[in-house]
């Protein structure tokens, strides 16, 4: 058993602390890792953040069980998720290149998109890509305006970042063979269908807003499917129940309100179909550890 090691590397000296994003994305050229990060990369371990990185130099990556050479002179592009251990060798010289890392909060609240629904990160597909030196241009440009932006003052700027995130995950589903079967069964039909229900809940807007699906049984009654077939579906194509899924995806909207919004703790309690403000606190602290008072 390989045990999990899981290294942070959102140094606050870094980033805007006062930013609430800030905590969520990081992109960084490394050649300003410290030796101390370059050397935790030799074990193997999961981290707790997704992790895109664009690397040169004679090394290796592993990964399940795999060996990726990448030899002096060559580009890889690596995609790597919070599950599966990994670790770098450097078999000469240093490495160079970009990475961006970030967790599931760093996804805007009106996609329901979650990280492991990208084939590049749940294993269902290539992860790894040898780049040719137009390919290795692309995805370089795409970091470095990354980097960029992560500087700047712009308001809306993880918003792009996050933009910038998808066209290198897309640039990279692009390089994936043309023969790649892409089934659509029954259950991820309906998974789709239930998530666009789910991110239409919101974002809420008003303090007097309520959710008007809050339960398993009011998505099944919607789609018209029973509750344990709806069950079955998404536990098949994401993992989780139906129940997890709302969860995730109300607390999610939780902590949006608490940072962002001037509502009661009440209020959001209440718009988010809770009926005591206590059911929401506890339900907020065994999501997130905290108190919702605390959070904001």
């Amino acid at each position: 058993m390989i045990e999990s090691q899981p290294i942070h590397v959102f140094a606050p000296q870094a980033l805007d602390v006062k930013d609430p994003a800030a905590g969520y994305f990081a992109a960084v050229s490394l050649d300003d890792f410290s030796a101390e990060s370059v050397a935790a990369t030799t074990v193997y371990s999961r981290k707790d953040f997704y992790k895109i990185s664009l690397v040169t130099g004679n090394s290796s990556y592993y990964y399940q069980d795999n060996e990726y050479k990448i030899h002096t002179g060559e580009w890889v592009l690596v995609f790597t998720n919070c599950e599966t251990p990994y670790r770098w060798e450097i078999h000469e010289g240093s490495c160079s290149g970009y990475s961006c890392m970030f967790t599931e909060d760093f996804l805007p609240l009106h996609t329901y998109i979650r990280p492991t629904d990208w084939a590049v990160f749940n294993g269902s597909a290539q992860s790894v890509f040898k780049l040719t030196d137009q390919e290795r241009t692309f995805f370089a440009d795409l970091f470095q305006k990354m980097i960029t932006e992560q500087a700047s003052a712009y308001a809306y700027k993880y918003d792009l970042l996050f933009i910038y995130v998808l066209e290198c995950i897309h640039g990279a589903l692009k390089l994936q063979p043309d023969s790649m079967p892409r089934s659509q069964t029954a259950a991820s039909r309906l998974t789709e269908a239930f998530k666009n229900l789910l991110s239409g809940q919101f974002p809420l807007l008003y303090p007097h807003q309520q959710l008007t699906l809050r339960t398993a049984q009011h998505y099944a009654d919607r789609l018209a499917v029973h509750t344990n077939y709806l069950n079955r579906a998404l536990k098949e194509v994401t993992g989780k129940t139906t129940t997890q899924l709302i969860n995730e995806r109300l607390m999610q909207e939780a902590r949006a309100l608490l940072i962002h919004s001037n509502w009661s703790i009440s209020q959001i309690s209440t718009s988010l179909g809770f009926e005591e403000p206590t059911h929401f606190a506890r339900a907020f602290r065994t999501h997130t550890g905290q108190a919702p008072s605390s959070f904001r």
